[in-house]
C-alpha cells in the first residue's frame, strides 16, 4: 500500500476532482488504482480567504514498486497494522471482571473483555442512555434534578452530553486510538470521524453509538445493570457492595467513576486507597455568534459548504498562570450539568450539524494544589463544590451569565446586548466575575483580551459568561501501579475520574489499556 501526503485541494472540490489529482500526482492510468481510501484531512486556512483542504492517502495500486521509484519521494510505502489484544494471562479468574462506570473507559474496557470471552458485568448508578435523556432534558425545563441521572452520570458518562469531540493527542503505536474511532464507525458513528483532523459525533448520535455499543456487548455474554452504585468496597472479601445492601463478587474491578463521582471518591478515600489531589482547571463558558468565529477562521462571510468554524487558543500570562480554550462546540449550546442540588456548573453541547446560532467555549485558568488551601487527597473537590455554590448562588438556582464588559466591571449584567444566549436550561444575569477568588477572575479577563489579538471581537462588551466550569477533569488521581492496579490489587482505577485520562477518546483508550492488563494477568472465566 502506498500513502500520499501533502494532496491539497479547494474546498469546493468534488470526489470527482480528487480522483483526478491522485491519478496526475501518480501519473498512472484509472485502471491501475485498486482503490485508495482518506487516512486524513485538514483545513489549510493560512490564506485566507482562499482555503483549500490537505489529505493523506492510502490506495492500491497496480504496479506498486515501479509506481514508487518514479514519484521520488512523493509517495511512501505504508503497511496496516490492526489493534490486537494481547495473549491471555494464565492467572485463574474466579468470579467475573465488574466494570464501575459506563463510560467511554468502562464501555471499551468491557467491550474489549466480552470480545475475549470474559463475560464482564458493568455497574451503572445511573439510567440507560435513552431513560437518561429524558432525565436531562426534563432537568433542563424544569429544573428538578436527579443526582444519579444527568449530564455527569449514566449510561455514556459525561461526554455523551457534550459536543462528542475525538480528538486527542494521545500518542499510541498500538492502534488503540484507530481502533476506538473505527468501532464508533461501526456502531452507528459517521465514517469520516476516521479521517477529519478534529473528528466529532455530536450529542444526537451518540446516543444511538452508545445504545448500539451497550447492545453488543450483552451479545458477547455481556451484562449492565442501571441504576446500580457502587457504595462500598470489602477488600477481604473481594465484593463490591451496590446500592447499600447487595455484594457483588468480583474477579477483577475497574474503577472507571467519571470525573464527578464525588461521593465515590469519599468512600475510596475511606477505605484506604492511595489517591492525591491533582491539578485541573476552572473558568467559564464564552459564547460569540457563530458568523463572527466563522469570518475570523475562513476569512470571509460566506462557509461555502465548509463546516461551523472552531479554534483553540491559549495564553501565559505574566502572573505564570495558563488560561486556554477547551472544550469548543461551534454552533452549540450551553448547557447546566449540574449534579448535585445546591451547586451549579455549565458544559458545552452541539448536535451532530453544528447548527446553532452561536459558537462557544470553556475559557478556563489552571488551578494546582496550592489553590486548594489544604493538603488533602479530596481538597481539589471541596475547591469545585465551593465555587459551584457560588454559581448556584449567583444564578438563584439558574446558569448564571454576564456580559463581559460587566465582568470587567465587577458588576451584574443588568440586561443583554447584542448576542443571545444559546443555553439548555434556565438562565439569569448575574455577577459571574464573584464566583472566583479575584486572582483566578483577573486571569480570565486578562486572557480574554489578549486573545482578542487573534480573533477580533474575541472581547467585544456583549460578549457572553456563564459560570462556572469547573468538572474539566478529575481533581482526583487514585494511584495504579505499571500494571494498572491500585493499592488494592485486584481493583483497577480507569479513565478520566481515576485521573489518567481527558476526553472521550483518551478514556476509552485507557479502558482499552486497563482491560488489555486484566486480560494479561487473567486466564478466560469458566
Amino acid at each position: 500500500m502506498l500513502r500520499i501526503n501533502q494532496l491539497k485541494l479547494p474546498v469546493t472540490h468534488t470526489q470527482e476532482q480528487l480522483e483526478k489529482k491522485l491519478i496526475k500526482t501518480l501519473k498512472i492510468n484509472r485502471n491501475d488504482m485498486k482503490q485508495y481510501r482518506i487516512r486524513k484531512r485538514s483545513l489549510d486556512a493560512r490564506k485566507k480567504p482562499e482555503l483549500c483542504y490537505v489529505y493523506s492517502i492510502d490506495l492500491e495500486v497496480k504496479h506498486e514498486e515501479r509506481i514508487l521509484k518514479q514519484l521520488k519521494g512523493k509517495a511512501v510505502k505504508v503497511s496496516e497494522e490492526s489493534y490486537r489484544v494481547p495473549e491471555h494471562g494464565s492467572e485463574e479468574l474466579h468470579d467475573r471482571p465488574v466494570i464501575v462506570g459506563s463510560g467511554p473507559a468502562g464501555l471499551f474496557c468491557a467491550y474489549i473483555l466480552a470480545r475475549e470471552g470474559y463475560r464482564p458485568l458493568i455497574v451503572e448508578r445511573g439510567a440507560p442512555v435513552r431513560e437518561r435523556k429524558k432525565d436531562v432534558e426534563r432537568f433542563w425545563e424544569t429544573g428538578l434534578l436527579d443526582p444519579d441521572s444527568n449530564v455527569q452520570f449514566g449510561e455514556g458518562g459525561a461526554g455523551t452530553f457534550s459536543d462528542g469531540k475525538l480528538n486527542t493527542l494521545v500518542k499510541d503505536a498500538a492502534g488503540r486510538n484507530r481502533f476506538v474511532l473505527e468501532t464508533f464507525v461501526q456502531f452507528g458513528a459517521p465514517e469520516d470521524i476516521l479521517w477529519e483532523q478534529k473528528p466529532h459525533i455530536g450529542t444526537d448520535i451518540l446516543i444511538d453509538v452508545v445504545e448500539r455499543m451497550r447492545g453488543k456487548i450483552t451479545e458477547l455474554g455481556g451484562e449492565i445493570r442501571f441504576h446500580s452504585q457502587v457504595t462500598d468496597i470489602l477488600p477481604d472479601e473481594r465484593c463490591l457492595v451496590i446500592n447499600g445492601k447487595e455484594k457483588i463478587r468480583a474477579g477483577a474491578a475497574v474503577l472507571a467513576i467519571g470525573h464527578s463521582a464525588r461521593d465515590t471518591f469519599e468512600m475510596l478515600f475511606e477505605r484506604g486507597f492511595c489517591m492525591e489531589a491533582k491539578s485541573f482547571a476552572v473558568g467559564v463558558r464564552v459564547e460569540h455568534p457563530q458568523q463572527l468565529i466563522d469570518r475570523n477562521m475562513y476569512g470571509r462571510d460566506e462557509r461555502d459548504g465548509l463546516p461551523a468554524a472552531s479554534y483553540k487558543l491559549t495564553e501565559k500570562l505574566d502572573n505564570g498562570r495558563g488560561v486556554y480554550t477547551f472544550c469548543m462546540c461551534p454552533g452549540g449550546y450551553v448547557v447546566n450539568a449540574s449534579s448535585e442540588p445546591g451547586l451549579l456548573a455549565v458544559n458545552g453541547m452541539s448536535y451532530h450539524g453544528r447548527a446553532g446560532e452561536n459558537a462557544n467555549s470553556a475559557v478556563i485558568v489552571t488551578v494546582t494544589p496550592d489553590d486548594y488551601g489544604s493538603d488533602h487527597p479530596l481538597a481539589g473537590v471541596q475547591f469545585q463544590r465551593d465555587l459551584e455554590r457560588r454559581a448556584w448562588e449567583a444564578g438563584a438556582g439558574n446558569v448564571p451569565v454576564q456580559r463581559f464588559e460587566d465582568f470587567c466591571e465587577n458588576r451584574k449584567s443588568e440586561e443583554l446586548g447584542s448576542i443571545k444566549p444559546n443555553i439548555k436550561g434556565h438562565y439569569s444575569l448575574a455577577n459571574v466575575r464573584g464566583i472566583f477568588p479575584e486572582e483566578l477572575s483577573l486571569s480570565l479577563q486578562q486572557g480574554i483580551e489578549r486573545m482578542d489579538h487573534k480573533i477580533r471581537g474575541f472581547a467585544d462588551k456583549d460578549v457572553l459568561l456563564s459560570g462556572v466550569e469547573s468538572r474539566t477533569s478529575s481533581p482526583v488521581r487514585i494511584s495504579r501501579d505499571e500494571g494498572f492496579r491500585s493499592s488494592i490489587p485486584w481493583i483497577y482505577p480507569c479513565g478520566e475520574g481515576a485521573g489518567y485520562a481527558g476526553g472521550i477518546t483518551s478514556a476509552a483508550m485507557d479502558g482499552i489499556k486497563v482491560a488489555e492488563a486484566v486480560i494479561s494477568k487473567y486466564r478466560l472465566c469458566k
